[in-house]
Order: structure tokens, then sequence, then C-alpha cells
């Protein structure tokens, strides 16, 4: 069983930590290919559009397979850098039990042309995860040929959420979000369903103790052209993973140690039990995403003092930009209104004085700024100095 206090304490030993920014291709990952031990069987599975390698590694000889797989979406790094910890924390004579009793299959970056262009899409701007019944792409192809092949009793698949979702109802960012896939428009609770939502369940009840009320669940409305909810529908259990935002984490560290423990979490529980899907009602406790946050809301603002009794609010929105290899937050106003409903992960009270920026007239939805006036007094608008 797994020893959570061990893990966590030997965490930041075992964290791969040549990964360490937002940014993360082939280039980054390949190196540390070189350097896992030969308990890992690894492949080049073909090539994607642009020509780049597609890597899998397969470790464990249990009778119980498990496919994962991470960067379907090139800009969403983090579920990678925490699969990187978690091949680590396989080799230690620990997860031998975890290892017999299981079989896993990773691939670490599905999509390597976006993970270079830092995009959802790949080289084709198609986005692999609308490819599911197409088959259009060469990434795409070689996934479900793993999936074929290596015929998995689970598939997790692995991705990011913007900062923008908070867990239900609250002012608590969704740190983790996860999901069991529909197989059909009516959101069946089928027994495949049901098996990874007990597998989802098992998951929360062990972050709760670290995340308490930060688990968010992701809507499940159907989409036969998702990879989720195709093999979903073709009877593998199949659990979404949506690495999200902690407070000020906005290079997703602490979320990627979160979801280490996570994976280990799961992993341990489909070692260490049959997963009949009997457990699973649990899953619809955990609440639903919703989209509360914005990365920075400015309170009480006049824009116009020709109209000094009417003030709004503003929210702002980082834009992820690549530049010169490192990732660049932009931030964008977004909405000017009533935010009321509404959480900033940066709140600025104006307390109903001028708010402005030298460059403009009036402030207005679209404009890119860094900073901006209140009563001509500067204010920055990132969240902290690292992503300036």
């Amino acid at each position: 069983m797994l020893d959570i206090p061990s893990f966590l304490s030997q965490y930041h030993s075992l964290k791969a930590v040549a990964l360490r920014d937002r940014y993360l291709t082939n280039s980054h990952i390949e190196p540390l290919l070189k350097s896992v031990s030969n308990q890992f069987n690894q492949t080049v599975l073909g090539a994607s559009e642009a020509g780049l390698p597609i890597h899998g590694l397969q470790i464990g000889t249990g009778s119980k397979r498990i496919l994962i797989w991470s960067q379907m979406h090139g800009n969403e790094s983090t579920t990678t850098k925490a699969l990187f910890d978690l091949f680590n924390y396989l080799e230690l004579d620990s997860c031998k039990p975890l290892l017999d009793a299981c079989t896993l299959y990773v691939i670490p970056i599905l999509n390597p042309d976006g993970a270079k262009a830092y995009t959802r899409v790949n080289a084709n701007q198609v986005d692999l995860n609308r490819d599911a019944n197409n088959l259009s792409q060469c990434e795409s192809k070689i996934l479900r040929n793993v999936f074929e092949d290596f015929n998995p009793h689970f598939c997790f698949n692995m991705h990011g959420q913007r900062t923008i979702f908070s867990a239900g109802k609250t002012n608590n960012s969704a740190v983790l979000s996860f999901l069991s896939p529909s197989e059909d428009e009516e959101r069946s609770l089928t027994s495949t369903r049901q098996k990874a939502m007990e597998v989802i369940q098992s998951m929360n009840q062990t972050l709760q103790s670290f995340l308490p009320n930060q688990i968010g669940r992701y809507d499940d409305g159907f989409n036969s052209n998702c990879v989720g909810d195709s093999f979903q529908s073709d009877g593998v259990p199949t659990v979404l993973f949506e690495a999200g935002h902690y407070p000020k984490d906005y290079n997703r560290e602490k979320t990627r140690k979160y979801l280490a423990l996570a994976l280990m979490s799961a992993l341990d529980y489909i070692s260490n039990h049959e997963v009949t899907g009997e457990s699973f009602t649990p899953y619809f406790d955990i609440p639903e995403n919703e989209k509360l946050f914005h990365d920075v809301i400015i309170r009480n603002a006049v824009l116009n003092l020709e109209d000094p009794k009417k003030s709004c609010d503003i929210a702002v929105q980082y834009t992820e930009v690549l530049e010169n290899g490192q990732i660049k937050f932009r931030p964008k106003i977004v909405l000017i209104g009533d935010l009321n409903e509404k959480y900033g992960h940066l709140e600025i009270d104006a307390h109903f004085k001028q708010v402005s920026h030298p460059d403009f007239d009036v402030l207005s939805e679209s404009y890119e700024i860094d900073f901006l006036l209140i009563d001509l007094m500067e204010t920055s608008l990132f969240v902290n100095d690292n992503l300036t």
C-alpha cells in the first residue's frame, strides 16, 4: 500500500528537476529518457506529422495493464513533468509490488509538434482530442495502435486546464480535476464509467487531506470525437486528469507535486483492489468545475472622471506566449463590468479612484497592458515577479 508520508518526504529528492518550466518539448525529455533504468522498455512509436519522434515506455510485469499518455495538447506540460517524477519513484524497491501487479505503458509527449510550438494543436492545426473517429493524424493513429496492441484495462488521459476554473461554486481554485467520460449523449452510468469513477473517488479521498475543497469534477458532456469518450465507449475505464492552478503557482510546481501523488494513489489503488465500480458513488460528491476565476480583478474602478459616480470591476487574464524558448505571461483586459460573482487570483481594490493607463484615453476590453495607474500610482498586473 502507498505510504503517503514517505512518498511526500521523498518527493523533492526524486523530482525530475531538469524539467522545471511550462515549456516542455522532446529536447527536454530525451536526455532523461536516456538516463532511466533498464526496467523501462523504450520504443520510438513513430513520427509526428512534422517528423518528430513519439516515445513510448513500458514498465512492470503485472497482469493489470494501464495506458497513460500526456501532452496530447502540446501546451499542457504539467502532467508530463509529474510522469517523469513518477518514473524516478517507480525505480525504488518499495514499488516492486506495484510493478508485480501492474504493467504501465506511457507516452510522455503524444504531440511533440504542438509541444515545440507551445500550441494545443499539432503541426496541421488539428486538435488530437477531436480526432478519435477520423484518425486523420499520425499522432492519433499511433495512440490508437498502442491502445489496440497493449489492450489496457485502464487508461489515464493527462491534460492541463486554465486558471479560470473553480472547484464548484466557491472561491477555491480547482487545483486538480478529474472526469470519467461519458459513453453516450445520455451520460449513462455504465459499468465502465463506474470503474473509472471508483478510481477517481479513491484519488479524491487521498488528495482532500492536502487540497481540501480544491478538487473539481470536469464536465461530462459526450463527444464521440474525444479520445477519452471513445476509449470509454470501447469498454476500457478511462480517467481524465486535469492539472489546474494552485494559488500563485503559475509554473505549476505545487500542482505537479499533487498530480504525482494522485497518479501514485490511482496506481496503488488499482494494484491492490479489484476495481468493480461498486464504490463509485462518492465520485458525485466532487463538485463540478465552474468558470469563476480571472487572473486579476480590479474592484471599484472609475474609468472616466467625467462620470465619477460610475464604477466598475476590471478582469484581466494572462495570455501565455512563447518567446525565445520561454513562456511569457501577457495580461489582457477581458471584461469590464460587475464581477461580484467572480474571483481573482489577485484582487486589487481601487477604492473608487480613477484607473487608467498612459497609452489610452479610457480603458477597454482586449487591451494588453502590464500595469495600471490607480489615482496615478502605478500598479503591476502580475501576481508575482516570476511572471514578468
